[in-house]
């Protein structure tokens, strides 16, 4: 399990995934159940930030619904701040909502543009509180001013705004309850560049605010080290490696996680061709979780894939600087180890 690192393991556990697994089961096939999230275990510790990053189709955007309780569970426990809360319904799935709130990918697909900002923003505290129309309307015109609009725009439609303004709506509705852990699933990734580091620095603003948790979903490596105290890394739905940001960034140890990094373009000529010539690069497309391989999930892809590798799935192995990866190689017992050769196994 992940566990909180360095300065940040003090801080109470305030999510905590203990072998999650999510399955799907397709109709009209055959051969089983599509695991989309399998034995994942992490844990986010309050007002910190863990970023989960891996390729689309790892898990990532499947496991962060299955938090806030939108896709069902199949098997593991997920507990908010102690409390179980995989599979609650009725007016305990209501209240759990309040604390756990999600921006996602695409804010227009997240919205009515039939409705007006003010019932847009201000429909959690509809669902969530007791305060009146006009109460409802001045707390929206203040989020809204929060987020970097205006109360004025509390009576437009979403369709008057630009891709960046309606994730600014989007993030000013996600946080107005105040809620205790925010979920943003690729936030960052419709926007452009310039866009991208002012909604960053909005995150930040109001992570330093709320003193919230976040859980940050991305693909781009180079926006999560510079605003994560931790990552995970996924692949296949398993998490292969966690830790602090920056040991993840200066020394990797898990084969994917280093292709991960060496994908990031860095500018540099003579860095950049000494990184094709390391054999950290990913072959071939991530296979179907219907047809998961037996060992490690990554062995069909990995460069440096032995023989053992086939042989089970391998366990977290705890790793200088904090965290774990999920790999033979790792550790002083992989395969031609001296532990090994001298018998200490």
């Amino acid at each position: 399990m992940t566990q909180p690192d360095g300065p940040h393991k003090e801080r109470s556990p305030l999510i905590e995934l203990r072998k999650l697994r999510v399955e799907f089961h397709p109709h009209g096939r055959s051969g089983g159940a599509l695991v989309a999230v399998n034995e994942a275990s992490l844990v986010v510790a309050e007002g910190e930030t863990l970023a989960v990053v891996g390729e689309s189709g790892s898990g990532k955007s499947t496991m962060a619904r299955a938090i806030v309780g939108t896709v069902p569970v199949a098997g593991g426990e997920i507990r908010l701040a102690g409390r179980s809360i995989a599979g609650l319904k009725g007016r305990q799935l209501l209240e759990m909502r309040r604390a756990i709130q999600m921006v996602f990918q695409d804010p227009y697909s997240s919205m009515d543009p039939t409705m007006r900002l003010a019932e847009i923003v201000g429909e959690p505290l509809r669902v969530h509180s007791r305060l009146g129309r006009k109460q409802r309307l001045s707390e929206v015109e203040r989020l809204l001013e929060v987020v970097g609009l205006s109360a004025a725009d509390a009576r437009k439609y979403p369709y008057e705004f630009s891709g960046g303004q309606r994730q600014r709506i989007a993030i000013a509705r996600a946080v107005i309850l105040e809620p205790s852990v925010l979920i943003c699933d690729e936030a960052l990734s419709a926007l452009d560049v310039t866009t991208q580091n002012q909604i960053l620095a909005l995150f930040v603003d109001l992570r330093e605010r709320l003193k919230i948790a976040m859980i940050f979903i991305a693909h781009d490596l180079s926006v999560v080290r510079h605003f994560a105290d931790r990552v995970a890394v996924m692949y296949l739905g398993r998490i292969v490696e966690h830790g602090p940001v920056e040991r993840v960034f200066n020394a990797p140890m898990h084969p994917y996680t280093k292709a991960l990094l060496n994908s990031v373009p860095v500018p540099h000529p003579t860095r950049q061709r000494e990184r094709r010539q390391m054999r950290t690069t990913i072959e071939g497309e991530l296979p179907s979780p219907m047809d998961r391989a037996s060992g490690c999930v990554f062995r069909s892809r990995c460069p440096v894939a032995i023989e053992q590798c086939a042989d089970g799935s391998p366990p977290d192995v705890t790793v200088e600087g904090g965290g774990a990866a999920a790999c033979l190689l790792v550790g002083p017992h992989r395969p031609g180890s001296r532990a090994e050769d001298d018998g200490e196994l």
